[in-house]
């Protein structure tokens, strides 16, 4: 075991991003971190719009990309693409650079992995929220409707006007099984309530307008909504400030949002990017990278819904049947509806 650690601590750096590769290799709308002169192993982390500071989605992968560096003693390097034509080259820098783990984050960039992958065989790619094949790809997806039913109960059980609201990112297979699973949790505690649904847009630039994500949000609480959800990366953020200046109730997602700003966020769905970017990690430097489809639910604490200081006393008194419902899905006892199982998009697309 020591020279097991010996050697991941030594030989293996991972680099999460182009860096300064972008730089004379006509990369564009891609910001890259500083250069590095150290010679350890490097892997690739491609992040999607929003950013590494969009505190959700992509926050969490890099933090959990973040966390196994430290961990591990490897490089670690991002690349934050701003427009999806800079997903190729940026993996395709990546894989010629003869990095051995590259990790896409976003079901926008399945068609970029699908494409690059087959000509790096020597290369793993891991992909976050979309499923691609291949002998040398790992598709790392999620049961977000597990966590969006959970939430769901907890609007529907704090809501007093009987009326609560969703606004997803772009309107797309993903965010509508966020959802579809939203709804049904709900409906489960509040049959008669009104589930109000707008998206922010029909391509990438919805994941980062927040001023827009207010609009929204203002335009469902001037209706009577009283609960929002939001499933919309950064886009989110004017959520949270449209409940904020209405003194309403908003959920977060991906990320732990509870603290952004306490007392207005009610509680976040949990979706461990961050856990499973680890994962991945871990396995790729201790030799057992799998290729194929991993899904990270309830059981396996890869979905959740937070509860800490910021909201805790808000959330007691339904927390036991909160508790309740979850342990139901886990035990199969509770069905939650799968916009995927529907629709038979699985890879996030239509």
């Amino acid at each position: 075991m020591s020279n097991i650690r010996w050697f991941v601590k030594t030989t293996c750096t991972i680099f999460v991003a182009l860096g300064s590769l972008g730089v004379g290799l006509g990369l564009t709308g891609c910001k890259h971190s500083a250069s590095s002169s150290d010679d350890r192993i490097k892997i690739g982390l491609v992040l999607d719009k929003g950013g590494k500071d969009d505190k959700s989605f992509n926050t969490a992968a890099y933090r959990g990309a973040k966390l196994a560096e430290k961990e591990f003693g490897f490089k670690l390097k991002d690349v934050e693409t701003m427009d999806d034509a800079a997903f190729e080259p940026a993996l395709r820098t990546f894989a010629e650079r003869k990095y051995p783990l590259v990790i896409a984050i976003g079901f926008s960039q399945l068609d970029a992995v699908k494409k690059v992958a087959p000509e790096f065989p020597e290369t793993h790619f891991a992909l976050v929220d979309a499923v691609a094949e291949g002998p040398n790809v790992t598709s790392l997806v999620f049961a977000e409707h597990e966590g969006s039913y959970l939430v769901g109960a907890v609007a529907g059980l704090l809501s007093k006007t009987g009326k609560v609201g969703f606004v997803g990112g772009m309107e797309i297979p993903l965010i509508k099984r966020f959802n579809m699973g939203y709804v049904a949790g709900v409906k489960a505690v509040a049959p008669n309530a009104t589930v109000v649904t707008n998206y922010v847009g029909i391509n990438s630039s919805a994941w980062a307008n927040p001023s827009r994500g207010k609009e929204l949000a203002l335009g469902q609480y001037g209706s009577g909504v009283d609960v929002i959800f939001h499933a919309a990366g950064a886009s989110g953020t004017g959520v949270f400030d449209a409940a904020e200046e209405k003194k309403a109730y908003a959920i977060g997602c991906d990320s732990n949002q509870n603290g952004l700003k306490p007392g207005t966020i009610a509680t976040s769905m949990l979706k461990r990017v961050d856990n499973a970017v680890y994962d991945v990690i871990k396995r790729q430097l201790a030799g057992e990278f799998k290729p194929g489809v991993h899904v990270y639910g309830l059981k396996d604490q890869g979905i959740d819904y937070a509860v800490d200081e910021n909201n805790e006393k808000l959330i007691a008194p339904f927390r036991a049947r909160l508790e309740g419902l979850k342990k139901k899905i886990i035990a199969g006892e509770i069905h939650v509806p799968d916009f995927y199982e529907i629709s038979k998009t699985p890879t996030g697309k239509e």
